[in-house]
């Protein structure tokens, strides 16, 4: 029987495997560094709560994963819970398990998104509605106004994402919403990020799209099919986070042969005379072991993946350009309190009257928190008391041996706590509990060596058997549907015994795919 060998159990790994014995009779074998599945799509549990790392909204325009999802946990046929005590309408749908009743089930969300800036709220995306006037005043809404109609006259050769996002909302709104934003997000100004990052991350969305949104929601006529994700206003949500989805794909790979080894890590790859790679070496609780392989799916970081290859088989440069591909870090705080200091000023009601937002963007400018997750929202299973206490994700986004990444974790949990309480979120003596997650490597970037990446993919496509999947495989800023497709399309080259990897890189480069999250999240 032919073997795969799989480097990594998250979304990308896991549904190579459960493709792989879907669709074809090769066996497949996952490594996975950590003792958990889902990568940075896990779902934490802490002391009855549970944490989603990041975000992640179950939508995307491929049907085939749509119904995949679908497939493995059905959607709700009942009101959620939220809904049924607050008397509200939940999406209905027939024939569909009750979420009170049992465990395996999405829920349908309502996506609710603002900005925090000026101490006001701003719809995500900006809209240009009686409340973003009321907050930013009508002569900064003339400026922004003008600045707009300039840059459809005058459009930019786009080199940045700083060119990108001025072409599409005016240097005005781009200096306002943007620039600083993403400086916090990536450490980077816009100016020094690649132009690809926008036309993958924000492609779809402009000023223009945002008017068109507002005006087409007014007269009542809404093409779901045709709008953009960022204008999405529902998704689909596992009932305990994200990573009870790939808890469940895991469980279904095993129960059909497949192998999951937890604690490995892929430390050498041996390559044969005709450039296939013909094993696998890993390292496991101390110990090396040799595994067989007729094919290779690497979802590891494109580096560490170029340092597992003998020295003598990579050139100087394409080792150089691996290793020094940049990385944004990770850091969240979870904060679980007895109320919010901000109150609902909607129309929108919630359990214990907290804002309806699944996330707030925080762009005030005196705070290093980028995000603030209030997962009562998301899903009211992942809080172990959701009628009572506020369980809350502050999210940093830093480099590796940053001061705040070299913060104990009590001192970071201070210093964030601070924070929130800065801005009037909440107030230090409602927190009870709380817990601080770090993960490295979290978000490609794109500044750096990243434009050597077309080197790097040309030497790694020159291994028949070997095929780079996934967000950290592709060094691409994918979400978590884009993860499973390059597995879906790398099965399918497998199946077709050719060596062509296109269709696999290409995956979320054209424009029939729109995204919107600032810095990523899905």
């Amino acid at each position: 029987m032919r073997q795969a060998v799989i480097i990594g159990a998250g979304p990308a790994g896991l549904t190579t495997a459960y493709y792989l014995l879907k669709e074809t009779d090769i066996h497949p074998i996952i490594l996975e560094q950590e003792s958990w599945v889902g990568g940075l799509s896990r779902t934490v549990e802490f002391e009855g709560s549970r944490m989603d790392i990041g975000g992640h909204r179950f939508f995307s325009k491929e049907p085939e994963i749509m119904d995949l999802w679908k497939k493995l946990l059905p959607v709700q046929g009942a009101n959620s819970y939220d809904d049924k005590r607050l008397g509200r309408p939940g999406g209905l749908v027939v024939g569909g398990p009750d979420p009170e009743k049992t465990d395996e089930v999405m829920l349908k969300r309502h996506r609710i998104s603002r900005i925090l800036y000026l101490h006001h709220f701003f719809d995500y995306p900006v809209s240009l509605d009686c409340n973003t006037i009321r907050n930013l005043g009508l002569r900064r809404m003339m400026g922004i106004g003008g600045s707009y109609l300039y840059s459809c006259l005058h459009k930019k050769q786009e080199y940045s994402l700083e060119d990108f996002m001025i072409n599409r909302f005016g240097r005005k709104l781009y200096e306002t919403f943007f620039r600083d934003y993403t400086e916090k997000v990536w450490g980077k100004s816009p100016r020094n990020i690649d132009v690809n990052w926008g036309r993958q991350r924000i492609k779809g969305v402009s000023l223009s799209g945002a008017v068109k949104d507002f005006l087409m929601r007014t007269i009542g006529k809404k093409n779901v099919k045709n709008t953009e994700t960022s204008f999405i206003e529902q998704f689909l949500y596992p009932k305990y986070g994200p990573g009870q989805l790939w808890e469940k794909m895991s469980r279904e790979i095993l129960q059909k042969g497949g192998e999951i080894h937890f604690g490995s890590k892929a430390v050498r790859l041996e390559v044969a005379a005709d450039n296939r790679i013909s094993h696998v070496t890993i390292e496991k609780a101390g110990r090396e072991e040799s595994l067989a392989a007729d094919y290779v799916f690497s979802s590891m970081p494109i580096a560490e993946l170029i340092d597992t290859f003998p020295d003598q088989m990579v050139l100087e440069k394409v080792q150089q350009a691996a290793r020094s591909l940049p990385y944004r870090d990770f850091m969240t705080v979870g904060l679980l309190v007895d109320r919010m200091a901000i109150r609902n000023t909607t129309a929108i009601p919630t359990l214990g009257n907290i804002v309806p937002d699944c996330w707030i963007y925080i762009q005030e400018p005196d705070v290093r928190i980028g995000r603030l997750q209030i997962f009562n929202n998301w899903s009211p299973y992942l809080v172990k008391d959701p009628e009572h206490q506020v369980w809350l994700g502050l999210e940093y986004f830093c480099q590796e041996g940053d001061n705040c990444w070299q913060m104990s974790d009590s001192s970071f949990i201070d210093f964030a706590t601070g924070e929130l309480e800065k801005i009037g979120v909440i107030r230090r003596e409602s927190v009870r509990k709380s817990v601080c997650i770090r993960v490295p490597k979290a978000y490609p970037a794109y500044f750096g060596s990243y434009d050597k990446l077309p080197m790097i993919r040309d030497y790694l496509d020159q291994f028949p058997n070997l095929y780079c999947i996934g967000r950290n495989g592709q060094h691409r800023y994918n979400n978590m549907d884009h993860a499973m497709m390059t597995a879906i399309e790398a099965v399918r080259a497998v199946k077709q015994n050719g060596q062509d990897k296109s269709r696999i890189w290409n995956v979320n480069t054209d424009e029939v795919y729109h995204e919107d999250e600032k810095h990523g999240k899905k």
